[in-house]
């Protein structure tokens, strides 16, 4: 096999070796439970307040504002459910038809205890257009979910503004910001977010973690039920191992930022460049603003499924449309949303670089794509 090269790391990243470090001193001997009053449950305690400290001046938030999760999943189920279920006399969720499923799936069960969702149209960038979302919140509406930057095509969205219109209309906002966390500059009070999803294990931390920020004063229900943990919200105890390793991936990235989005911009520049000089036929998707590194390539005439598998066979790791809904061969209500024609979409790929893939990757990548398609 040829040398190996991952190019999906908007599926999953590889840990950092100083995160599993962080981590090991609370799988193997500071083990306490850190909601007991006894002292061996001080030093995990400690860890908890410190990792809550971290991620928050990570994302310009308030220690208090940060609720531990299991990852991505349960912070957007919390985010949709938590608000459908506050009590507030609002029924009505505000979304848009490219978002994870996470989100999507979230918002049927709530359609179906008789809540209003509304699913918002993009361009084909994938764009949410802010005149949209103001022409469609009404006076009903409890919360509008944008996601920061899409899974499977990249696209940015003007969170800020998006925001600002929701508060404008009397509306919460949460972003699902699985994909930019770690990877973009975030700030919750600039961007004006009520609620904010994160999950370690797209930005070099563990998997099965994440967190949910949830400005204060925001009024949301507890979404799992049980113990006093995470000041009675969230019940269960606390994951603290993977908090911490989580907390320091996160410190890390965000430490590095600058240089890996630069790192990453050069990597898709490489990669695009070495397409176009081969005079392939391909477009890339999600338009001018997208996520450092994510990278969607459609080749009219080709089969992305057939692609993957030739990539694979050459020691190269990529995806078709999203990754968490790998046994699915239908095209992605992403690719459809963009109204790309069916024999286009299913010439699609995603090339995610992360902050480890070197210039040598994104080129062997680019040579065995033009391979491929020639």
């Amino acid at each position: 096999m040829n040398h190996f090269i991952y190019a999906d790391n908007a599926a999953t990243t590889q840990l950092d070796v100083s995160a599993f470090e962080k981590m090991k001193p609370y799988l193997l001997n500071e083990y306490g439970n850190a909601s007991q009053p006894y002292a061996f449950a001080r030093a995990p305690k400690t860890a908890l307040k410190e990792a809550r400290q971290v991620i928050a001046e990570c994302i310009g938030a308030m220690p208090g504002e940060i609720y531990f999760t299991s990852g991505g999943t349960e912070s957007d189920n919390w985010a949709i459910k938590g608000s459908a279920f506050s009590g507030i006399n609002k029924d009505e969720i505000v979304t848009s038809s490219i978002e994870h499923h996470a989100i999507l799936r979230a918002c049927e069960d709530v359609e179906k205890l008789g809540y209003s969702v509304v699913y918002l149209p993009v361009d084909k960038q994938g764009t949410v257009q802010p005149q949209t979302l103001a022409g469609t919140i009404g006076k009903n509406t409890r919360l509008v979910s944008i996601m920061f930057s899409n899974n499977e095509i990249g696209t940015i969205q003007d969170i800020s503004t998006l925001a600002q219109i929701a508060h404008d209309k009397g509306a919460l906002f949460h972003t699902d910001a699985v994909q930019a966390v770690g990877h973009y500059p975030i700030n919750v009070k600039e961007l004006g977010v009520d609620m904010l999803s994160a999950s370690a294990h797209k930005f070099n931390g563990p998997k099965g973690v994440g967190f949910l920020y949830v400005r204060s004063g925001t009024d949301i229900s507890s979404y799992m039920s049980g113990g006093s943990q995470e000041r009675g919200l969230r019940a269960g105890t606390e994951n603290i191992a993977s908090i911490v390793g989580m907390a320091h991936a996160l410190k890390m990235n965000i430490q590095d930022l600058p240089a890996n989005m630069e790192h990453l911009r050069s990597l898709e520049a490489c990669l695009l460049n070495l397409l176009t000089s081969g005079k392939v036929e391909f477009i890339r998707n999600g338009g001018s603003n997208t996520i450092p590194g994510n990278i969607s390539l459609s080749f009219p005439g080709h089969n992305g499924e057939s692609i993957l598998h030739r990539l694979d066979l050459m020691g190269i790791c990529v995806s078709t449309g999203s990754a968490c809904d790998s046994k699915e061969t239908q095209i992605s209500h992403v690719l459809q949303a963009i109204q790309l024609s069916d024999s286009v979409a299913q010439g699609t790929i995603r090339v995610s670089f992360g902050k480890n893939n070197t210039m040598q990757d994104a080129t062997s990548v680019g040579k065995a794509l033009l391979k491929i398609v020639r």
